[in-house]
């Protein structure tokens, strides 16, 4: 079995999109290639997203946001989009999903802590489905 390739990417790539890559790669280890990006990249994490996960024990403070191109797209098997609309290049053969959650960008701890907890629960459902088998 081939390593699945899983893509999160929202516009800013500072608070959805890199929990969820965060939260991914701490469940799936080496079993998922993880990537996060976004439409147009913020300068620098949300910092209340960065406390939120350290919360919890994972430690994203060392991740910045990336641009969201086509090449990264193509290259992988599930694209899960946060908000970043039609901005995700579209290629056949590749499953794509939108998580429909609020930003975290302006919030406060309180507010992006439901915000973090959804993630989880929905990137924990994403490993059971990709590493079933």
């Amino acid at each position: 079995m081939t390593t699945p390739t899983v893509l999160f990417a929202c516009v800013h790539n500072a608070g959805r999109s890199q929990m969820a890559a965060g939260f991914l790669t701490h469940l799936a280890g080496d079993a998922i290639e993880v990537c996060s990006a976004g439409s147009a990249p913020a300068g620098t994490l949300n910092p209340t997203a960065v406390a939120a996960m350290a919360e919890v024990g994972i430690d994203i403070a060392g991740r910045s946001p990336k641009i969201l191109t086509a090449d990264a797209v193509q290259s992988s098997d599930v694209v899960i989009t946060m908000g970043c609309g039609d901005t995700c290049p579209v290629f056949p053969g590749i499953s794509y999903r939108d998580w429909d959650l609020p930003d975290p960008a302006g919030k406060g701890i309180e507010d992006v802590r439901p915000i973090r907890d959804e993630i989880r629960a929905r990137v924990e459902a994403l490993v059971a489905e990709l590493l079933r088998g």
